[in-house]
């Protein structure tokens, strides 16, 4: 096996861009050689700060450099597919943030593409690489815990177009086609089981976003497990992903990297995997694929079935939108 750092070119130096470089920062076989941004001088001033060499606009400029191994989305929702594409097609080892894509076509086009090119394609569904979620599903994996009813609460106060850093976004952000990703994919994932039944609602669409800023969505899996989701931009209180695992064996509550009973009794998860940080697992897990040459956890396969759900909640809501009215 080679030990020549892989060459990585990441797309998109904003408030995940920038998860990604620190996260990479811990990675040693592994080096961000160029930066991709819309804004030429923020890029620059990014770049400097990590010892990025190259700095573009352009992203096929750096596809076309023979020596770039890999690429890491973290641009807006409705860019990642024809961007993941574009790197397949490129051939190119390439890793989109969450979520794949926004509807069904798209996603599909993207695993096609993946097979075409037999390049590794990872998606970031970053729960299953939290440990809190991995404790969790080892002891699911080992028959020691069965995850009976999921209970999840995705809370943000976002009623303005703002990202993760509280800057102005050029692009809005989606209760369904991210937030929601996240969950059903995690149910799916823990339960072992394709779901079998989803149905949602959502509140009123708001004017200045254009998209519902409150959603609950009700999931049943193949065998038996049950999932109910809440999401709202318009929770003004503790924001994050908080979820609720009721089990025979058990009940546990998991707050991204962090793991407690049902009492609140803190559980060390600092042993489950060689960092605490999600985000970095999870880019291990996609340097480790491109060197083993074997498809990682949270392939674009793998997630897939994740976007099916997506879109027939989406098609859901949209009847009762057209019998309602509103």
């Amino acid at each position: 096996m080679s030990t020549t750092p892989l060459k990585l070119a990441l797309v998109g130096p904003g408030a995940f861009g920038i998860k990604h470089l620190d996260a990479l920062q811990h990675i040693a076989d592994a080096k961000v050689v160029s930066l991709i941004g819309t804004r030429l001088d923020s890029a620059r001033d990014l770049a400097r700060q990590y010892d990025i060499e190259q700095v573009s606009t352009d992203l096929h400029e750096v596809l076309a450099r023979p020596d770039i191994d890999a690429v890491i989305l973290a641009t807006p929702t409705q860019l990642h597919a024809a961007q993941a594409i574009a790197c397949l097609q490129a051939g190119k080892h390439v890793q989109t943030e969450i979520p794949l894509a926004d509807n069904w076509h798209d996603a599909q086009a993207v695993v096609n593409a993946q097979q075409r090119s037999g390049k590794v394609a990872m998606v970031g569904h970053t729960r299953r690489f939290n440990p809190s979620h991995q404790w969790l599903h080892k002891r699911i994996v080992a028959g020691e815990f069965a995850l009976q009813q999921m209970d999840v609460q995705t809370y943000f106060f976002r009623r303005s177009n703002l990202n993760a850093l509280g800057q102005p976004r050029s692009w809005t952000d989606h209760l369904l086609w991210h937030h929601a990703a996240h969950t059903i994919d995690l149910f799916a994932y823990q339960t072992g089981s394709r779901i079998v039944q989803a149905h949602a609602l959502q509140g009123p669409i708001s004017p200045t976003l254009g998209i519902a800023l409150d959603m609950s969505i009700q999931l049943k899996a193949a065998n038996g497990a049950l999932c109910t989701l809440s999401l709202s931009f318009n929770n003004d209180g503790p924001l994050g992903t908080f979820f609720r695992y009721i089990g025979d064996s058990g009940t546990y509550l998991a707050r991204y990297d962090d793991l407690y009973t049902g009492k609140e009794e803190k559980i060390d998860v600092s042993n489950v995997d060689v960092s605490i940080n999600g985000i970095e697992l999870q880019d291990r897990e996609f340097c480790a694929a491109i060197r083993e040459q074997r498809e990682p956890n949270s392939s674009v396969q793998q997630v897939l079935d994740c976007y099916r759900v997506l879109a027939e909640l989406e098609q859901q809501l949209a009847q009762d939108a057209s019998t309602t009215g509103k």
